[in-house]
């Protein structure tokens, strides 16, 4: 391994053992827990989204029930009001999911959050839900943010 690998790898690693977990509020994940939040890049809290741009959004969480399908819903929550947050994939068996998803076992949920432009710029709650096929929630977080320019 040359010199320059040598300095990407480690490079790599620390950016990935630099990643903060974000502070979440769970909001009321019925049949699942939540056991850590990440989202990249995300340097401050609360994250500043910037116009344009798309983030990562992981969530490590454990289900209590076995669902052949997930749905993620998410919302913004601007002065008490829930409003709509499109995102690219709704099929969590399609954001680092393998469904079946089964009883007592650990999952990775990946998906993006994608910050239109013609978003205002204004400080919100996201509040993200994944459901299980009986409609319940796996997990359901909330977490500050701010969108800029």
């Amino acid at each position: 391994m040359d010199l320059r690998t040598t300095y990407i790898l480690l490079f790599s690693l620390v950016a990935l053992t630099g990643a903060v977990p974000v502070k979440y509020l769970d909001c009321g994940s019925a049949v699942g827990k939540v056991s850590m939040v990440d989202i990249n890049p995300c340097p401050t809290q609360p994250c500043q989204l910037h116009k344009g741009q798309s983030y990562a959004v992981n969530v490590t969480f454990s289900s209590e029930v076995q669902s052949d399908t997930s749905k993620a819903v998410v919302h913004g929550v601007i002065a008490g009001v829930p409003i709509p947050f499109p995102i690219p994939i709704e099929d969590g068996c399609k954001s680092g999911i393998s469904c079946p998803i089964q009883k007592q076992k650990s999952y990775t949920y990946v998906n993006q959050l994608p910050v239109k432009t013609e978003y205002p710029s204004l400080k919100l709650v996201v509040e993200w839900e994944l459901r299980d096929d009986t409609g319940k929630d796996l997990f359901c977080i909330k977490f500050p943010v701010q969108i800029v320019s």
